[in-house]
């Protein structure tokens, strides 16, 4: 290949990254143990598959009680309201018996982690396992803390069981977590679930909080109009 040409298919190149750049973003940012994100996972995932190959999607883990000491049982009354709120709302099915284990800490950072290593073995699947683990928690009444929870949902999605097990217990994604952590406040997010729609250079809410998928997709239509 002579130079011009070779120079042509750079310019090329760097364009089509540039556009690729430019492509509008939903960008989600939520918690595992967070019962809202529990209860708008089904209306986020016909979001997801209704704009699959149109907008490109981004997960961030938003932290909603990192490295918290607390225990279930220290929760319980505040956590029962939420859960049946979320329950009638969403119509996603709790099973409330982990809220009397007193072992248990509400310390959301070992999901969230869990998410960030499984993203960077396979992105694809990150939403697959974060929606698999809420239902773990919420449904199952799986210990989050524990690498064995985890183990099922790895199998079931042909993750590497071992290389996430290693990855989980390193300090480089105990640090990595805690990016995902400082990007949700760079973002100005303050509650969870956050739905954010990134396009020509601006930043729109589309959701916080419960919404329907309907709702979520007639905001995002009418920011992409005014494009």
């Amino acid at each position: 290949m002579n130079f011009k040409w070779f120079s042509i298919l750079i310019t090329m190149l760097t364009y089509q990254g540039c556009m690729a750049q430019n492509n509008p973003k939903l960008i989600y940012v939520g918690d595992p143990m967070c019962s809202w994100c529990y209860g708008i996972s089904e209306e986020l995932k016909e979001v997801k598959n209704h704009y699959d190959g149109t907008l490109d999607f981004e997960m961030v883990m938003g932290g909603l009680r990192p490295y918290n000491t607390e225990t279930m049982t220290d929760l319980k009354d505040f956590l029962t309201h939420h859960w049946e709120d979320v329950s009638v709302a969403s119509g996603q099915q709790f099973t409330y018996d982990i809220l009397d284990n007193g072992h248990i800490t509400y310390d959301t950072e070992p999901p969230c982690r869990a998410s960030v290593v499984v993203r960077s073995i396979d992105v694809s699947k990150e939403f697959h396992f974060f929606k698999a683990v809420q239902k773990a928690f919420y449904k199952e009444n799986k210990n989050l803390h524990e690498l064995e929870s985890y183990h099922p949902i790895l199998e079931q999605l042909g993750v590497d069981v071992k290389m996430f097990d290693e990855k989980f217990n390193s300090s480089e994604y105990k640090e990595l977590v805690q990016k995902d952590f400082k990007r949700s406040e760079e973002l100005g997010v303050r509650s969870f679930p956050t739905l954010l729609l990134v396009t020509e250079g601006q930043t729109y809410v589309i959701a916080q909080g419960f919404a329907t998928a309907e709702n979520m997709m007639n905001e995002i239509e009418k920011r992409l109009s005014k494009k």
